[in-house]
């Protein structure tokens, strides 16, 4: 079994190496962490075998956790001062733009538990586990939710790219020395630690709590060498991309398909509120519409972390979404199914 999952790994980074260096050729914006994850997910939908094992995947958010940490300075509680404003207008924006593709995915035939589900953008596992509860689809509730994670990777970047008319995707303001090192050590304390106390997303939360501490107090702030930024890229791109197998062409098009409108839908609602984040508070078009995009935080904060999109702004945002949505998740799913019954 282990030699199985080694093949599968060994395969899954050789074919997203490939995929980064043609993205890297061709010029493509992120191309080491896109290249990657097209070139997995190409292939993981005509069944061939490529993973990236959970514990190695956990173990790179965890450094992404560190890099993000480390953005926390004594300065940032002075620009906390605004976020309320989008914090609320970032909720408002969820639920609209959630209700827009749940009104979709219902026209497409799915149930309205599986729906809503497939639709709430972020804590897939969680809403995955209290859809299949209600009596919803737990396959079209995850497919749906891994499909608009990588439609909004894949969608975004060229999007700031043509934006800034086709500027550096951000990595070359991240050419830093690298620093404190060290703190890599920690990773494997600190995920047990974050497990232990049920953290939402543990292996990205709490090696970014520990770093924020020791950044926020002057004591350490982590920096990765450019290559090590890519490294983590390449590997998380492989992880996103792998996650599909032996689904028909037909099956896994008309999947696309439904994923693809739906997240239109709700980027198109959720560019309205980033609009009005920027208009009123000052925020860049960019970092505003990354920080409302409905993709799950980790995948949000590697873009935010490649592309310089201020990351902590970013992440705040999107980590308020998903406590918000484990919170208040089960009573909707109550209200759900006393309202339609599953249906």
């Amino acid at each position: 079994m282990k030699r199985i999952q080694g093949k599968a790994l060994a395969r899954s980074l050789g074919i997203g190496a490939l995929g980064g260096l043609i993205f890297q050729l061709t010029g493509l914006p992120l191309a080491w962490m896109l290249g990657p994850l097209v070139a997995n997910l190409i292939v993981s939908a005509r069944g061939v075998d490529v993973r990236v094992p959970e514990p190695l995947r956990e173990l790179f958010l965890g450094v992404l956790g560190l890099v993000l940490g480390s953005q926390v300075t004594p300065q940032l509680a002075e620009r906390m001062l605004d976020w309320p404003v989008s914090a609320a207008l970032l909720l408002i924006g969820v639920a609209l733009s959630t209700a827009a593709a749940a009104a979709w995915y219902r026209r497409c035939g799915f149930d309205s538990i599986s729906a809503w589900f497939a639709s709430a953008p972020g804590a897939m596992t969680a809403m995955i586990l209290m859809g299949e509860k209600g009596g919803g689809d737990p396959q079209r509730i995850a497919i749906a939710q891994s499909l608009r994670i990588i439609l909004v990777v894949l969608w975004l970047p060229p999007l700031f790219w043509l934006w800034e008319g086709g500027a550096d995707s951000g990595l070359d303001s991240l050419q830093v020395p690298p620093a404190h090192l060290w703190m890599l050590l920690a990773i494997p304390l600190l995920l047990p630690v974050g497990r232990w106390m049920r953290l939402p997303s543990p292996s990205l939360l709490a090696p970014l709590a520990f770093a924020a501490l020791l950044s926020a107090s002057g004591v350490a702030t982590f920096q990765l060498p450019d290559w090590g930024l890519n490294l983590m890229l390449w590997v998380l791109g492989s992880a996103i991309g792998s996650r599909f197998k032996g689904l028909s062409r037909a099956r896994f098009g008309r999947y696309v398909f439904e994923a693809a409108v739906a997240t239109l839908l709700a980027l198109v609602v959720l560019g309205v509120f980033a609009e009005l984040i920027h208009q009123l508070l000052g925020v860049p078009r960019d970092v505003a519409l990354l920080a409302l995009a409905p993709g799950g935080i980790g995948e949000m904060a590697i873009l935010a972390v490649a592309l310089d999109l201020d990351p902590v702004f970013v992440a705040f945002h999107h980590l308020l979404r998903m406590v918000t949505l484990m919170v208040f998740a089960p009573f909707w799913a109550g209200w759900l199914i006393r309202r339609h019954g599953g249906g």
